[in-house]
């Protein structure tokens, strides 16, 4: 016992040695992308570059001797089923496939249908969401104004007689591999100053990279010449209409539809704030170097959530409904100090100021109830701060829920306070108003300034042009504090620059006077859920992987009932021809009540039958034996415990519907029907 107690505090400061480093390691990474973003020279940064990369070596040295979080994983068995029993397979295969792209096979089709379903049932039903399905197709105008256009690039080099493509960083990293490799004899002052260079491969200038490469000589195969670098955008670009004038993409995300819709949604809500709208659509993505299965790929299902709400009140009615639900976070002090996340509760977190307000609280703790609900180990499961270094600047918090797979911890859903920029964006550059308004409980007397321009002094002074200007005047008579702003500025300069013309102060008076205000404006602040879909499924699909310890031969994937893609099997314990009307007639019932089932009527053992329907994950198996023919009663049969009870035909159905939906549970089955001994 006391060795015991010995090898278990060895490992708990084992595992807190590891956690600290970690959050050095997090620290000083924070701290070389601020270098990087304020161009120091490379004197400068190198150093802290060494340092990162002895912390890294020595986590990696303790993580040897550490036990593997899940040493019961079989990554090749888990592969094999995958694959052979269709789950997932490469587009195309046939004609070599394509990176980045796979289909879903027959039991994965309708796993996702299921986690689907759940998702809406979760999120769109009991929230009263407002659901829309939004072209894939986007006018290249929407996706400038949102950034991407501009900014979803990554830097690429083309070679000059293939026109083959490939990404600059990693061509300038594989060199600097191949150079060290082959120079055995290479001065350490040389092979630091290259691993330095390959650190930053990703943070040089367009020039600076151009620059490399010739400093360097690289070539594209064979030894073609290669263009400067470039920077190539992520997104699928296409021509919109025959006349290949008008410019689009396949959105690179679902969200950018709905904001532009805000405003026919806020009316078809009744103009009542706050509201949530969501959709569930593809997204697409021209990765370079896609990997890791369904966690990178270029085109990839989304679920996402956009709430709009009052910036000042971001309270929610129904926070207390979660406010005691436990949950691992991640913070930016943890991640930067002790390397270990915090558990606590909801309400807690939101009343310490960890997560910034009750909105953003209550989705992150929903989030967690819906994975719980699809079978994702909640032990495996945290939620991780955005660093100050990774933060828009225009967002107030970030979260991203995490799930831990055999590559790690991987981020499935994003939860972001967007503040207002998102609708602001689109209104400036479209004229449209985004404001939302609430009625105030009483009225309330304020002082309202109005801008009055002098029409004929500025039709004299602008001619042509007086139009832009007038309506520019009008804009900020309607913006309180860009009035505000106005009036300041013309009391102090006396002149104010307003679209590009020159406003003087003997163009415009200002007038005042009392006003009762009976509702608030405002433009509305978006908190924003977005789930990536594929890579829950992938989670989902290594969390509900198991091989048992009895027989390491089998292979079982434990489904949670309500997402599983086969709810019942129905099978014949032997080739009988009187047992066929009776395997009909279950799965007939079955698929009345809605239950998807699977006949295997099979000639192999009914062992062997089990043993193909647990690799699929079907939670329950009914059998017709001898016995049903004289009783009308058959042998159910759960997957993870393998238990039998002996059920009426005639409760098969009512009682599988009741299991999956979680009405009744197989203890209260067990309470209520006979057992039987396990079929071999």
């Amino acid at each position: 016992a006391a060795d015991a107690g010995n090898a278990a505090a060895e490992a708990d400061a084992l595992a807190d040695e590891i956690s600290a480093l970690e959050a050095q390691i997090t620290k000083k990474g924070a701290e070389i992308k601020t270098l990087k973003k304020s161009k120091v020279a490379a004197e400068t940064l190198k150093p802290h570059v060494d340092e990162l990369g002895e912390l890294r070596a020595r986590l990696a040295e303790l993580q040897k001797s550490q036990s593997p979080a899940d040493d019961n994983f079989d990554q090749q068995a888990f592969n094999d089923v995958i694959i052979e029993r269709m789950f997932i397979i490469p587009s195309f295969e046939i004609h070599g496939g394509v990176k980045g792209l796979f289909d879903l096979g027959p039991p994965c089709c309708a796993l996702k249908a299921n986690v689907l379903e759940t998702w809406r049932q979760h999120f769109i039903l009991e929230e009263n969401m407002l659901e829309m399905e939004c072209t894939n197709l986007t006018p290249k105008a929407v996706l400038q104004t949102s950034g991407h256009v501009e900014k979803f690039t990554d830097q690429m080099v083309k070679d000059q007689e293939t026109g083959e493509c490939k990404r600059a960083d990693h061509m300038l990293e594989d060199f600097i591999d191949d150079l060290i490799e082959k120079t055995p004899n290479m001065s350490s002052e040389e092979k630091d100053e290259l691993l330095l260079i390959q650190r930053q491969a990703d943070a040089f200038s367009l020039d600076e990279m151009h620059a490399l490469f010739q400093r360097f000589g690289i070539k594209g195969e064979d030894g073609h010449e290669l263009s400067k670098p470039f920077d190539f955008n992520l997104m699928f670009e296409t021509k919109i209409g025959p006349e290949g004038t008008s410019i689009g993409y396949l959105r690179p995300e679902t969200a950018q539809g709905l904001f532009v819709n805000f405003k026919r949604l806020l009316n078809f809500n009744g103009k009542q704030m706050p509201f949530a709208a969501a959709q569930i659509g593809l997204g697409f993505r021209n990765e370079i170097a896609p990997r890791g299965g369904l966690l990178r790929v270029r085109e990839f299902c989304m679920a996402e959530i956009e709430h709009f709400v009052n910036p000042n009140k971001k309270s929610h009615p129904k926070f207390e409904s979660v406010a005691n639900k436990t949950m691992v976070l991640f913070d930016q002090t943890t991640q930067l100090g002790t390397g270990r996340p915090l558990v606590m509760t909801m309400g807690e977190a939101v009343e310490k100021g960890t997560v910034n307000n009750e909105t953003l609280g209550y989705f992150m703790a929903r989030t967690q109830l819906f994975m719980e609900k699809i079978g994702i180990n909640p032990a495996r499961l945290r939620f991780r701060q955005h660093l100050q270094t990774e933060m828009a600047h225009y967002a107030a918090d970030c979260w991203d829920c995490e799930i831990h797979t055999s590559y790690g911890w991987v981020e499935c859903v994003g939860h972001a306070d967007r503040a207002c920029y998102d609708l602001m964006v689109h209104a400036e550059a479209t004229g449209t108003s985004m404001e939302a308004s609430e009625r105030l409980p009483e009225p309330v007397e304020i002082d309202v300034v109005t801008v009055e321009p002098n029409r004929k002094l500025v039709g004299k002074t602008f001619k042509k042009d007086q139009k832009t200007v007038l309506a520019a005047l009008e804009k900020v008579s309607k913006d309180e504090d860009a009035l505000g702003h106005f009036e300041k500025t013309m009391e102090a300069a006396g002149s104010v620059e307003l679209e590009g013309f020159t406003v003087t102060k003997d163009m415009v008076s200002f007038k005042k006077e009392k006003k009762m205000k009976h509702e608030e404006k405002f433009l509305p602040s978006v908190i924003e859920p977005s789930f990536g879909m594929g890579r829950i499924l992938y989670a989902l699909l290594e969390h509900s992987f198991y091989v048992p310890e009895d027989n390491k031969e089998a292979v079982v994937m434990r489904f949670s009932p309500n997402v599983a893609p086969v709810k019942c099997a129905v099978f014949n314990l032997q080739s009988n021809g009187d047992f066929m009307p009776v395997v009909r007639q279950i799965a007939a019932s079955l698929t009345a009540a809605g239950m998807s089932n699977k006949t295997d009527t099979s000639g192999q053992s009914i062992g062997k039958r089990y043993a193909r329907t647990d690799e699929v994950g079907t939670p329950y198996g009914v059998t017709v034996d001898f016995d049903t023919l004289k009783d009308s009663t058959v042998t159910l049969r759960e997957r993870d415990s393998q238990s039998q009870l002996r059920v009426p035909i005639a409760d098969v159905p009512a009682l599988i519907t009741g299991l999956v939906k979680g009405w009744t549970t197989w203890n209260d089955a067990g309470a209520k029907y006979p057992a039987v001994e396990r079929q071999a």
